[in-house]
């Protein structure tokens, strides 16, 4: 069924330096981003250099970020070798660690120029969703962040393509493509982020929204995952989207219900 001709990592090289897929996904991924959350900050009435001046934050405090929490959870692997932590290049980056940096980058930004956190944070939610929906193609092509072995008949039933299921074939056995169903889980989440816009949401709920659409997948396919970071017995993953869960149903309950905000995501 498969001819087991994979994608190379390596998009294409300038003498000693290789650059990879991954890396270019993920820089078109933040450039997509930044271009649709930029227009609609604009058409929300905020200044047009707000964005670039937190970006340039945001993104190296989320990569640091994504990193630290890739190491807590992965202490085993650097107790003896700290000096590796640095080798940020060999792999280890972790998308929950990435959201809580930008997260937090973000408050702090909005709190020293003035500006609504919450306004902010529902702009930039289908930047974000657009960011992960082809930052998973990088692990397509490093072949990682897979679920366990498929069976012969999974994939008779299954209408995956077979060129996607050639890049999950690693040294002979096909393994499921959790990527892939985390990237669509994703892009319908951002189809009805993009509805929600038009509906006149408090401001903070399409934020918690996300929270709550994103950790419901993530959980789910997490438990598929080979390759899960851990928190004692349980996958570190998990955790997160459960407490992210809980955080965002708690905070839309509040802010509508007790709060009573009357602010629309709509309102300038």
């Amino acid at each position: 069924m498969f001819d087991f001709l994979t994608i190379n990592p390596t998009a294409f090289e300038i003498g000693p330096i290789s650059v990879r897929w991954y890396g270019i996904l993920i820089t078109t991924g933040i450039i997509l981003a930044f271009l649709v959350v930029q227009k609609e900050m604009v058409k929300r009435g905020m200044h047009p250099d707000f964005l670039t001046d937190l970006l340039i934050w945001a993104v190296p405090i989320s990569i640091i970020s994504a990193r630290i929490y890739y190491v807590i959870f992965s202490w085993d692997s650097y107790r003896d070798n700290p000096a590796d932590i640095f080798k940020i290049w060999e792999g280890g980056i972790a998308i929950h660690g990435a959201l809580i940096g930008a997260f937090l980058t973000t408050y702090f930004f909005t709190k020293k120029r003035g500006i609504s956190f919450w306004k902010v944070v529902d702009i930039a939610v289908p930047g974000i969703l657009i960011g992960q929906i082809i930052g998973r193609w990088g692990n397509f092509i490093n072949q990682e962040a897979h679920g366990g072995p498929v069976s012969e008949q999974f994939l008779e039933n299954t209408w995956i393509p077979n060129w996607i299921m050639n890049q999950m074939t690693i040294e002979g056995v096909t393994y499921h493509p959790t990527f892939l169903y985390e990237s669509l889980w994703n892009v319908v989440g951002l189809i009805i982020v993009l509805i929600l816009r038009r509906v006149r949401l408090k401001r903070g709920e399409i934020f918690f929204f996300y929270l709550i659409w994103y950790s419901i997948g993530r959980y789910f396919i997490e438990g598929m995952r080979t390759d899960s970071l851990y928190g004692g017995d349980l996958r570190a993953a998990q955790i997160v989207s459960i407490l992210a869960i809980l955080f965002g149903a708690s905070m839309f309950v509040y802010r509508r219900f007790i709060k009573k905000v009357k602010v629309n995501y709509l309102d300038k």
